[in-house]
């Protein structure tokens, strides 16, 4: 116990992102470990839309033009400012709609089924959403998902093995959709290496960065990913509901949108309200309806810390913390109780640190009791999510303590094993 306690106490000293900490607010004798499900407030996300709001109040419908955060040009705005994040370029990436809409949009774009090649491959730990866009954007095409979607199974039920999903890429396989990271275990894929195998079989990839986006570092554009949507209210601290995001490889630019809509226009002739549509020469062809604004507005102060800090400082963070979440388990003779099914490789762990126990449900609400915010996925899955801006090394040394004495004490038993109606 004082080993790793000191430790938290050095690696807090050193950490040069100590300071951000301050930046966010923090409820008072809690210890925050769900930013993976959704980031915390930053006193510049609020700065930011309050900022917008006073657009509105000072100017009206001119907010769109000439207020100090127009709203015309906000979404080009902040691609531009998430582009180094995901190493694309700003003309290839920009932010909109939901990451739902967004692989609705991907998939009615890219999902050509021609000749032998009618079939989308993706795997079975898949977040439900992304399932359901690929069965329903299959029943639009007037295919039955039982036959054309190629579910790759797990071996273990958390992680997935590469190889098994290469293997799969035949050739009547059309598009593949797989996450960068899985959302339960945490396992991060290498997505480099699965968009060239793709690629040499003249097979479209993308990907799903909900758990990447803002944790780790990418290179979509030097992988030649062909297209990647994410969310903005996990590790880009956006806000419930915040804004999505999409990717296009710039070598994709021009091709017509699977669903149109006017603000995809080039927005020199969006307001010639011609029913001709002129897209964008951008990513911002893939733009739906009007963007929503507030929604939007506190991404800018959040992205103005990653500017600050870089994505390669935070990703050297965030390992430093989930290993030090592993150190503490250890120490405290944990891993003999818990099953961790994140993998321990650095080169193949996300953000989180995800362990299963069969009383997973009761253990997270006796974590809450104590001020402990985890998240809980059901049947038996328990994930830790230490994030670089605002979680401490003592942050990390508390929650292990607060499992550790629940656990001796058994204080779970005074819960039921069953989720709420949110877990």
């Amino acid at each position: 116990m004082t080993l790793t306690f000191d430790q938290a106490v050095q690696l807090d000293k050193n950490d040069p992102l100590a300071k951000y900490k301050d930046e966010f607010y923090i409820q008072e004798g809690h210890l925050y470990m769900d930013g993976n499900s959704l980031g915390l407030l930053s006193k510049r996300a609020e700065t930011a839309l309050n900022r917008s709001l006073n657009d509105w109040t000072e100017h009206g419908i001119d907010g769109w033009t000439d207020g100090a955060e127009p709203w015309f040009y906000l979404s080009e705005k902040l691609g531009e400012m998430t582009a180094p994040l995901l190493g694309a370029k700003k003309d290839e990436v920009i932010s909109t709609g939901s990451i739902t809409t967004n692989l609705h949009q991907m998939v009615a774009t890219f999902f050509q089924p021609k000749g032998k090649k009618t079939k989308i491959l993706t795997e079975e730990l898949a977040f439900p959403t992304d399932m359901y866009v690929l069965q329903s954007q299959l029943s639009l095409q007037g295919l039955d998902p039982n036959e054309h979607l190629i579910v790759v199974k797990s071996k273990n039920g958390h992680t997935l093995d590469e190889d098994t999903i290469i293997e799969n890429m035949t050739d009547e396989v059309a598009l593949v959709v797989l996450p960068s990271v899985l959302y339960r275990s945490g396992q991060l894929l290498n997505m480099k290496r699965l968009t060239s195998e793709a690629h040499s079989r003249g097979i479209t990839i993308g990907f799903d960065l909900a758990h990447s986006a803002g944790s780790i570092p990418h290179k979509l554009h030097e992988w030649g990913c062909d297209f990647a949507v994410w969310c903005t209210y996990k590790y880009l601290n956006s806000g419930p509901g915040g804004i999505g995001g999409l990717f296009v490889h710039e070598k994709h630019h021009g091709r017509a949108p699977g669903l149109a809509g006017w603000f995809g226009s080039n927005k020199e002739r969006q307001f010639d309200m011609a029913h001709e549509m002129t897209p964008a020469e951008t990513a911002g062809a893939y733009q739906l309806g009007t963007p929503h604004v507030f929604s939007s507005a506190p991404l800018i102060g959040s992205l103005e810390m990653f500017e600050e800090v870089g994505i390669d400082v935070v990703r050297e963070k965030s390992l430093k913390l989930t290993n030090f979440l592993l150190e503490c388990l250890r120490e405290e003779q944990l891993l003999g109780e818990f099953e961790v099914i994140t993998p321990l490789e650095e080169s193949k762990r996300g953000g989180h640190i995800a362990v299963s126990h069969v009383e997973a449900a009761r253990i997270c609400k006796a974590l809450k009791k104590r001020g402990v915010i985890p998240d809980y996925r059901a049947p038996n899955v328990i994930r830790f999510a230490p994030i670089a801006f605002y979680t401490s090394f003592e942050d990390v040394w508390k929650t292990v303590q607060a499992l550790k004495t629940i656990m001796d004490q058994q204080e779970y038993k005074e819960f039921s094993n069953n989720r709420n109606v949110i877990a």
